[in-house]
C-alpha cells in the first residue's frame, strides 16, 4: 500500500511539476505575430487576416459582380469580370437575334409558302433555328459559369490574404551556362526560387 502510494505522490509530482515549468517556458502571447520588415511594425496574424473576411468578400460579389474583387483590393480583376460578362451577354443577343429572325421565316415558310429573303429552304432553316438555340443556350450557361467563377475567386483571394505575406519571395528566370565534361558547355534559362 506504501509503494502505490508513493508511485502516486511521485507522479503526481512530476506532473505538476511539469505544468509549472511548461507555464513559465511559453510565455509568449497566444497570437501569432509577424513583423513585415526589421525594425517595422509587429501585427498579430489575426488582425492582418481579420481585414478580409471571405463571407464579405462573396457577398458582395453575389450582390454586385466585381465588388468582391474591389473588397480584396484586386482592382485589376474587375475588367476582367465585366469583360467575360460583356462577352456572354454579346453573344447571347446575337443568337437569340437570329433564332427570333430565322424562326419567324421558317414559320412564314410553313404558314403561307413565304420564300426566306436569303433562299433557304425548310430543312436548312430548322438547322439554323436549332443551332441557334443551342449556342444561345451554350453562352447562357457559361455566363451563369462566370458569374458563379467570379464567386469563388473573391471568396478564395480573400482567405489567401493572410498568406500574401513574404514580399522577399521571387521567382526568376535566369541565363545559365552549364559546364558538363562529357557534352561540353550548354546553355539555356533557370528557374531561381529565392524565399
Amino acid at each position: 500500500m506504501r509503494s502505490i502510494f508513493f508511485v502516486f505522490l511521485v507522479f503526481s509530482s512530476l506532473s505538476g511539476f511539469g505544468q509549472i515549468s511548461q507555464d513559465s517556458l511559453f510565455s509568449t502571447p497566444s497570437s501569432d505575430t509577424l513583423r513585415l520588415e526589421s525594425g517595422k511594425k509587429v501585427i498579430t496574424l489575426e488582425t492582418y487576416a481579420a481585414r478580409f473576411n471571405p463571407r464579405k468578400a462573396l457577398l458582395y460579389s453575389a450582390i454586385f459582380p466585381g465588388t468582391g474583387q474591389i473588397y480584396n483590393k484586386k482592382y485589376w480583376k474587375v475588367p476582367l469580370v465585366y469583360g467575360g460578362f460583356a462577352t456572354g451577354v454579346f453573344f447571347i443577343s446575337f443568337y437569340q437575334d437570329r433564332y427570333v429572325t430565322y424562326k419567324g421565316q421558317l414559320f412564314n415558310l410553313l404558314d403561307d409558302g413565304t420564300p426566306s429573303p436569303q433562299g433557304f429552304n425548310e430543312t436548312q432553316l430548322r438547322k439554323i433555328v436549332d443551332d441557334s438555340k443551342r449556342e444561345r443556350d451554350f453562352f447562357t450557361i457559361l455566363t451563369g459559369f462566370w458569374y458563379i467563377l467570379q464567386l469563388v475567386d473573391a471568396h478564395v483571394d480573400a482567405h489567401l490574404k493572410e498568406f500574401d505575406l513574404n514580399p522577399q519571395l521571387q521567382v526568376r528566370l535566369e541565363p545559365m551556362i552549364d559546364n558538363n565534361p562529357l557534352n561540353g558547355q550548354s546553355a539555356g534559362l533557370a528557374l531561381k526560387f529565392k524565399f
